[in-house]
């Protein structure tokens, strides 16, 4: 990949991954509310905002990376994304790596590494 494509690459990365951290984060803000009263409180909260600006970048940084690699080596690469996330969700929010996931995870960075640079 060229240098503008890898830091677009990088972008999206960041921005998908700050858009789902910030949608996991309102999604549990208050747990104890249920049906349209969550989706009200969750619609003033700041990580829904924040998710969904990340989510508009990401979707124009994607589109201007798409246009400099080919589609079928942009789906690949973007799959990092799962990494980053799931780092993500253990940093910020506690979640579990299973040996499994952590095995996973290790053989999609290699994929990503092997078909983005090869």
């Amino acid at each position: 990949m060229t240098p503008i494509a890898t830091l677009l690459w990088l972008a999206t990365i960041i921005f998908d991954t700050l858009g789902q951290l910030a949608f996991k984060a309102a999604a549990t803000i208050d747990e104890e509310l249920s049906g349209w009263r969550r989706w009200q409180h969750m619609l003033q909260d700041k990580w829904i905002w924040i998710g969904i600006g990340s989510y508009v970048i990401e979707f124009f940084t994607w589109l201007a990376f798409l246009s400099l690699v080919p589609l079928s080596q942009g789906v690949l690469v973007g799959s990092i994304n799962i990494l980053a996330v799931m780092i993500g969700g253990r940093i910020f929010f506690k979640e579990r790596l299973s040996p499994r996931r952590v095995t996973a995870i290790t053989l999609i960075a290699l994929g990503v590494t092997l078909v983005g640079w090869a």
